[in-house]
């Protein structure tokens, strides 16, 4: 199962994929949310949805920015709103990750790389973005596992 992680930024959208058996995540591309000329939602929406398509994506985890307390501020109710469009734009199932802490991991990952931090702010989004997903992917794969473990019939 090949999956989708977005970091949606106010001014940026952090993008990272899978491989295809869903274990290891990484950093595609970083998508501005503005130009010149303003916002470009319809535009960005057909970005992602090619992406979903030429990766041959089946769900999509989508970083939900949690207040530290763990409740929703306004960065996670912007997120909310944006949900619904995404789910029409990108036709996979969307859930959402956690992703307290994420920028700051990837901020201190380029550094540790050597990027300097100019560079970085073209590179963090979508390491936040791989972030996301590779903490979600890990959390599912411990998941499955656990289960696996529960249903197996004890010994006779």
């Amino acid at each position: 199962m090949r999956a989708l992680g977005l970091d949606l930024g106010t001014k940026r959208i952090g993008v990272a994929v899978s491989d295809s058996g869903g274990t290891v995540a990484t950093p595609l591309v970083t998508l501005e949310r503005t130009t010149k000329k303003g916002k470009r939602r319809a535009e960005l929406d057909r970005e992602l949805a090619e992406i979903v398509e030429e990766w041959e994506i089946e769900i999509a985890v989508v970083g939900m920015p949690r207040s530290l307390d763990g409740g929703d501020g306004p960065a996670a109710k912007r997120a909310q709103k944006q949900l619904e469009r995404l789910r029409i734009a990108l036709g996979v199932p969307i859930e959402t990750y956690d992703e307290r802490f994420t920028t700051v991991i990837a901020e201190q990952s380029l550094a540790q790389l050597g990027v300097r931090s100019a560079d970085q702010r073209q590179m963090v989004d979508q390491v936040a973005a791989a972030t996301i997903l590779q903490s979600w992917l890990d959390h599912r794969r411990a998941t499955l596992n656990a289960s696996a473990v529960e249903t197996k019939d004890p010994p006779t």
